[in-house]
């Protein structure tokens, strides 16, 4: 991805996100030197937690059809769950365009609630992950929606209006996207590890390759290994 349109898709979910109330907090607006400043005078928790902005193309070049616009707003770490104490959660905002497809995928500790918090429908793919790790084409899905125990047929959709979630386990494989318009969706989980919990069903990437045809407005989490 070029980095201009990098900046043109912060530029814009940010206004869309503003548009139903939500502001990302302050450091999200640092330009690459100040947060740099701001991480060394103790906001380490940032660059070590991989919180901010974070735009994929799963390194497919084709970001319109599939990719994925996501903000780390907290996050905990390894450490504190082998102690128990300490943030043992994680929250993210996410944005789906409209038919803008992110790739099937499961992980390998995180549970999830997906919830549509505004815009188009949210539409999910799901399938339970067989014995051997792939997807089991026989099992039933069985999943949480809302409080509610949700029986659905290998492979079916799942169609979240504004204001529904649904609930994943690590077993749960799944692709979605937005419909009828762009998808305000909010993530709460556990731990979150973009670097090692994400199984994929093709051999796809989950960072972009960023081509640098100007500057960076604000930097992404996979920005940080080489700017912090």
């Amino acid at each position: 991805m070029k980095r201009s349109t990098v900046n043109e898709i912060i530029r814009e979910s940010d206004a869309f996100m503003r548009s139903f109330g939500f502001v990302m907090p302050p450091f999200a607006y640092l330009a690459p030197e100040t947060l740099k400043a701001h991480v060394v005078g103790g906001g380490a928790m940032i660059r070590d937690h991989m919180m901010g902005w974070d735009i994929t193309d799963y390194g497919q070049g084709d970001y319109d059809n599939l990719g994925l616009f996501l903000f780390t707003l907290r996050n905990g770490n390894a450490a504190n769950v082998a102690r128990g104490m300490g943030p043992l959660y994680a929250e993210k905002l996410l944005i789906s365009e409209e038919n803008q497809i992110s790739p099937m995928h499961h992980h390998l500790k995180k549970t999830e609630d997906i919830i549509n918090r505004g815009g188009g429908t949210l539409v999910l793919e799901l399938w339970t992950r067989a014995e051997d790790g792939g997807l089991d084409d026989v099992a039933p899905v069985e999943v949480v929606t809302d409080g509610q125990l949700r029986v659905l047929k290998p492979g079916e959709h799942l169609a979240l209006a504004p204001g529904e979630s649904v609930t994943l386990e690590p077993w749960h494989w799944h692709a979605f996207w937005g419909e009828s318009g762009k998808v305000l969706i909010g993530e709460v989980s556990n731990v979150n590890d973009d670097r090692t919990d994400n199984i994929f069903r093709e051999p796809i990437g989950r960072f972009s390759k960023i081509e640098e045809d100007e500057a960076p407005l604000h930097l992404l989490v996979s920005d940080y290994d080489d700017w912090l």
